[in-house]
């Protein structure tokens, strides 16, 4: 597996706020839950392939 990007990401504390309950609401990470959303919103744009994101959700699980 290729390891991840890591970079900075600002965020309005609001914005966090929601997103750190939301995550916790789904038993997630913020940072996970964020590209979770990211992952659904590129699959849904059709930017990512269905193919593409299922084997990377298949190594992280292996992880």
């Amino acid at each position: 597996m290729a390891p991840k990007k890591n970079f900075p990401l600002r965020l309005d504390p609001k914005l966090h706020q929601a997103l750190e309950q939301w995550a916790e609401d789904e038993f997630r990470s913020v940072n996970g839950h964020i590209e979770y959303l990211l992952r659904e919103a590129l699959l849904r744009s059709g930017r990512l392939s269905k193919l593409s994101a299922a084997q990377q959700t298949n190594e992280e699980l292996d992880n």
